[in-house]
């Protein structure tokens, strides 16, 4: 194997954390931020890229680095090693409610491809890097653009997905239509692309937006039930306006129990 073989134990419900085992000299990559744990005797460094044999190399190194501007993500990633000559474990945590999904890249023949936020950790080893989408439609209205992130090797990753997650094995022609922002990942074998809802109604009042994403088999397709985008657009419209606490919150007099009590100022 060129990636680390490590072991794991994933660790609660809805705010769940991913422990690694790693046995001397073993490694682990993560996304900056995603840290949450680690016993005496685990080396932090920070690297560029992703630190794989796919970017080895200086030159290699910028490339890996690079296209991780492209995802949006930071140019570094941090490494974890076992520097001792006995077991270590270091743990990484969701970054809000949902689940963490073990990802062995064997299974799907050394590729899956996801949402641009969705990684969490994998092995030393594995490559972090982009997968473009060929299509137009898909691109200008797919939700994640012409780039997705593509995780390639022979290792364990870990992605994560908000709320619940689905798991749908299609099989050769079976299409899935589903929201753009739910989609966590699929493997190379799916076909990917968008559709237009139609209809005036469901157009103008549906609420929905536009598009599906339409996907199609044979292939493993993975779904969550509450993306990011979603959570934040609900927290958003419910703050309270002008920077403080809405006291009028859920009463009939609404923003006017603020005037009414002297604490709004102009």
């Amino acid at each position: 194997m060129t990636a680390h073989e490590i072991d794991y134990k994933i660790h609660g419900e809805e705010m769940q954390f991913v422990e690694i085992e790693l046995d001397p000299q073993e490694g682990v990559v993560a996304e900056a931020g995603s840290f949450m744990m680690m016993d005496h005797g685990i080396k932090m460094e920070t690297i560029f890229g992703d630190g794989s044999t796919q970017n080895k190399g200086f030159l290699g190194s910028i490339l890996g680095a690079g296209k991780r501007i492209l995802t949006g993500e930071s140019l570094f990633m941090t490494a974890f090693y076992n520097s001792l000559s006995e077991k270590r474990n270091v743990s990484f945590a969701s970054p809000y409610p949902g689940k963490i999904i073990p990802i062995d890249l064997t299974d799907f023949r050394g590729k899956f491809i996801c949402q641009k936020d969705a990684f969490l950790c994998a092995a030393k080893g594995v490559s972090v890097g982009i997968e473009f989408s060929k299509k137009l439609g898909r691109g200008l209205f797919g939700g994640e653009g012409f780039i997705m992130q593509k995780l390639e090797g022979d290792g364990m990753a870990f992605v994560h997905a908000g709320g619940t997650m689905a798991k749908k094995e299609l099989k050769a022609g079976e299409v899935l239509k589903v929201d753009t922002g739910c989609i966590i990942g699929f493997t190379q074998d799916i076909d990917y692309d968008i559709e237009f809802i139609g209809g005036i109604k469901n157009t103008i009042f549906g609420g929905e937006g536009l598009f599906f994403a339409r996907l199609q088999g044979p292939g493993t397709v993975y779904i969550q039930s509450l993306p990011f985008s979603r959570l934040a657009d609900r927290v958003l419209a419910s703050a309270p306006k002008g920077g403080g606490k809405d006291k009028g919150e859920g009463s009939i007099l609404g923003g006017l129990g603020d005037l009414l009590d002297g604490d709004n100022r102009f």
